[in-house]
């Protein structure tokens, strides 16, 4: 595909949609809440992974993922799992360990409730992350899920953290497989519970040994779109090289530029901090390379085979409508 036709497929994508779609909430809170009201009760603005509430020495981590409608009804097993798994990578993307979930769940008697349940204790099991209670209602008329759960961190990743001059980083566990036909890029249902465990506690590493401070986890907006969303975040521009973001062999270049990885992260580091953490990844097999950079400015860069074209423009155009960093209320 041509940079263009990878320009128009990103910008046209369901993915970049369900995000932008953030901006109208954000937008109605701000409207609705008193002056200040958020600032005062948390580390960072509205925009990051989880919430941060200072609570000693550290940071209480909440978030919460709702799961699509078609997804729950085509593949309720893999819904539940995923509903427990993408909050645990809400929490690390913030530098935490999960501490407990809780579900809200609607369904039309115990089918498809029994696959759900199932599937969410699968993932519990795995990422050893108990499951304490919730709510549900099996007199609905279709099946849907809304995971939450809470975290700690003793030192935070944000979204808000990327500076001029930062090195742009992708890392992503290429073991998986697609679950077809959806976007979702399976890297752990599959995999022994010890190896996925070890491997989320590399993010609250990260964070507590200094090596990064500005991280995301890759979502629903795919590499391009978190990218953008934590740029957007901290108020600055930035440049990535398609060429350079690893990805599994015999995969299009769109479909993994708009795929939500299992276990998939996008960082901003220091410049002399980026081969030691692209060693924390390979050292355990997770590949982990170089992007991009953090630019002055307001515009996104995409480069691909020599060309280069400019794929957003936050000064023209919001994405998410996060407040920049220079704004946020920032720990």
């Amino acid at each position: 595909m041509t940079l263009d036709e990878i320009v128009r497929g990103l910008r046209e994508s369901r993915g970049f949609a369900h995000k932008r779609d953030i901006g109208d909430v954000v937008g109605a809170f701000g409207r609705s809440l008193p002056g200040g009201e958020q600032a005062m009760a948390q580390a960072v603005a509205n925009g990051d992974d989880c919430a941060a509430i200072p609570d000693g020495d550290g940071y209480l981590l909440f978030a919460i993922e709702g799961l699509t409608e078609d997804f729950v009804a085509r593949m309720p097993w893999f819904a539940g799992y995923s509903g427990v798994m993408v909050n645990i990578s809400d929490v690390a993307a913030m530098g935490g360990r999960p501490i407990a979930v809780v579900d809200a769940m609607w369904s039309c008697g115990m089918d498809p409730a029994d696959h759900i349940v199932a599937g969410m204790s699968a993932a519990s099991a795995a990422y050893g992350v108990p499951i304490v209670g919730g709510h549900s209602n099996n007199r609905s008329e279709r099946g849907q899920l809304a995971v939450a759960i809470l975290g700690r961190a003793r030192k935070l990743l944000s979204s808000f953290n990327a500076r001029p001059g930062d090195v742009l980083m992708m890392a992503v566990d290429l073991r998986g497989q697609f679950e077809e036909p959806y976007p979702w890029w399976n890297a752990s249902s599959r995999a022994p519970g010890e190896r996925l465990r070890g491997d989320i506690a590399l993010l609250p590493f990260l964070a507590e040994s200094g090596l990064c401070d500005a991280a995301k986890d890759i979502s629903m907006a795919g590499t391009v779109g978190t990218f953008m969303m934590m740029l957007e975040c901290s108020g600055a521009a930035g440049t990535i090289d398609l060429d350079a973001v690893p990805r599994p062999s015999g995969v299009p270049l769109l479909r993994w530029l708009t795929a939500f990885p299992s276990f998939g992260y996008v960082f901003s580091v220091r410049p002399n901090k980026v081969e030691a953490v692209r060693a924390v990844f390979h050292a355990r097999d997770i590949a982990c390379e170089a992007v991009g950079r953090v630019d002055a400015g307001s515009r996104l860069q995409l480069k691909l085979g020599g060309e280069t074209a400019t794929f957003w423009d936050f000064a023209e155009e919001a994405f998410i409508c996060a407040v920049p960093r220079t704004e946020a209320a920032h720990g």
